[in-house]
């Protein structure tokens, strides 16, 4: 029997996927965030309910929209609404997971998406928050999908745009913000991290095919908690794959 082979965009959409469980609301983002939403929704959660910013409430979409705005995020939908419902059903604990991506992170999970380097004169400018604020401090549960490597998993982010854990333990609470909430996954090229319940550190939960421990330290700054047992991250079936690109048959993000 040949061997399946798929890219690491392909591996990263199918584990985003496997996390959403069905009967679950999923505030979704451009790219690969759709893609694994509607991967999970046409495979193991029918009933997955597709949040997008700009009002598309429950769509089933026929194929991979280029954007949030884009009117197939309206297809089928139980609601065509607006970002202030969308937001709303955020701020009162409606939606369970958001998906975010990010140019630094640290330990605790808070993300950089404004600048790289100081504030009054940065070496770069970035796009800043967008939604991402709202959606990491309100959704339940925040999936993070982004590239590992030092120069990105940081001792400490350049600025925070959106908060994870801040500095550890009780700190998002104290800040006011929803007990409970906070980042659940981070999903990189490499492997899958959680964040561990007593300390909120990042943690590695298993590393991808061919991927070493070594290799999971020589990419981050902070240290990452490692577990004395560490599973390998199960490869896209045929059939995952098979759907991958039908929902995205022009390879706009597969073929990143």
């Amino acid at each position: 029997m040949s061997e399946v082979k798929y890219s690491t965009i392909e591996l990263m959409a199918c584990v985003a996927a496997r996390i959403l469980e069905d009967r679950k609301s999923v505030f979704v983002g451009t790219g690969l965030p759709m893609i694994a939403a509607m991967l999970a929704q046409r495979t193991h959660a029918p009933n997955l309910l597709i949040v997008f910013e700009a009002g598309g409430i429950g769509p089933q979409i026929p194929v991979l929209p280029i954007s949030v705005g884009d009117s197939r995020t309206f297809y089928r939908a139980v609601a065509a609404s607006s970002m202030h419902d969308v937001m709303m059903l955020a701020q009162a604990g409606w939606i369970d997971y958001g998906f975010l991506g990010a140019a630094q992170i640290d330990m605790y999970g808070n993300i950089n998406t404004t600048v790289i380097g100081p504030w009054e004169k940065p070496k770069v400018r970035l796009p800043g928050s967008g939604g991402a604020n709202d959606v990491g401090s309100l959704c339940n549960r925040t999936i993070i999908l982004m590239r590992q490597d030092a120069r990105r998993f940081v001792e400490r982010v350049n600025y925070i745009t959106t908060p994870g854990y801040l500095t550890g333990p009780g700190a998002r609470e104290k800040a006011g913000l929803p007990e409970g909430s906070g980042p659940y996954r981070v999903i990189t090229q490499l492997g899958v991290y959680g964040f561990d319940e007593e300390t909120k550190r990042m943690k590695l939960l298993s590393v991808h095919p061919g991927v070493t421990i070594d290799d999971i330290k020589a990419n981050s700054q902070f240290e990452i908690l490692i577990p004395e047992e560490i599973s390998t991250t199960e490869p896209p079936t045929k059939e995952e794959l098979k759907i991958l690109h039908e929902i995205d048959p022009t390879g706009i993000v597969l073929r990143k």
